[in-house]
């Protein structure tokens, strides 16, 4: 059995495919290596890889993820789609990007799974980010996601919308997950507790958006990859009638204060920040928490990683790889 992961150099994606190699699986990773930010940390993940001979990787664009069947990629049962282009702030002055990856890219993988003989399960990455301004908290799938506040969350929010169409339409079996801040080691470098802790090291001053009024779920990456192992071993839970899809939260149940999450990293790094206060930012939201009572009864999953845990150990790997 083939799993493919598209995004396989990314944070979420590299991640995944190291847990999944680990457990014997054969993964094909796919990813076209784009310079949102650094492609450098990009083949660092997948240097990781490299010695597993159970993965494969391949440097394409999801708009051209037919060429999997050209490249001789069979027997493929689950696909895990994690390409997007991902980042609230940078979908403001630069949206083309995000219709042409987040909307044709998600597009183009479903009529690839549409056209895969054989294929059990698409697991695909939505975001937290479709809550948009939602004061009801904790947020709930139940809740409705009809009023984005960024084109990024519209993007994921479309996304949902045509799953459901082509698991309705064509029977694929499909999973989304709606991740909250995810984080840890070889993380993403335009998140902010990357940032911040760039900037601090430096001793150059941290922006604090909403003068620190904000709150995030932030989820340790250890454990989003075991939620996701479970899902890709049990497989897709379908609902009784109508379309075989699913959307899950995929947090830590537990909003951190953004001034808690400054102090736990000067504590892990040693060093004071120098802080600015500046309004919030077009397209961001005051807070975010995510109800995991779903993805807890259908797939067992149990978040266990504080960020008092899980922010130091980003901070020793930081260090470790910048050499700091």
């Amino acid at each position: 059995m083939t799993i493919v992961v598209t995004g396989a150099a990314g944070f979420i994606g590299a991640h995944l495919c190291t847990a999944l190699v680990q457990q014997g699986k054969e993964v094909v990773g796919i990813d076209n290596l784009n310079p949102y930010y650094t492609p450098d940390l990009k083949r660092a993940r997948l240097a990781q890889l490299s010695d597993h001979r159970a993965f494969t990787f391949h440097e394409l664009d999801i708009c051209d993820i037919a060429q999997l069947d050209e490249l001789g990629v069979r027997d493929i049962k689950t696909v895990v789609h994690l390409a997007a282009q991902a980042g609230v702030r940078y979908s403001i002055d630069n949206p083309r990007a995000y219709i042409q990856s987040n909307l044709v890219g998600h597009a183009e993988v479903l009529e690839y799974c549409r056209q895969s003989e054989g294929l059990d399960h698409l697991i695909y990455a939505s975001s937290s980010s479709v809550y948009g301004g939602n004061m009801k908290i904790p947020f709930s799938e139940s809740d409705s996601v009809d009023r984005p506040v960024s084109l990024y969350a519209a993007t994921k929010k479309a996304d949902e919308l045509m799953s459901h169409a082509y698991a309705h339409l064509y029977g694929i079996p499909q999973t989304g997950l709606r991740f909250f801040t995810v984080y840890g080691p070889w993380g993403r470098p335009d998140m902010a507790y990357w940032s911040f802790t760039e900037a601090i090291l430096k001793g150059e001053p941290i922006r604090i958006f909403n003068k620190g009024d904000m709150r995030r779920d932030f989820t340790y990456i250890d454990d989003v990859v075991g939620g996701m192992l479970n899902i890709i071993e049990q497989g897709p839970k379908l609902v009784e009638t109508g379309a075989p899809a699913r959307v899950y939260n995929i947090g830590n149940n537990t909003p951190v204060p953004l001034m808690e999450m400054i102090e736990v990293l000067e504590h892990a790094l040693g060093l004071q920040a120098q802080k600015e206060f500046v309004p919030m930012q077009m397209g961001d939201v005051k807070q975010t928490y995510a109800d995991i009572d779903a993805l807890q009864r259908d797939y067992g999953f149990a978040p266990a990683t504080p960020i008092a845990t899980g922010l130091p150990r980003f901070v020793e790997w930081y260090r470790a790889y910048h050499n700091v």
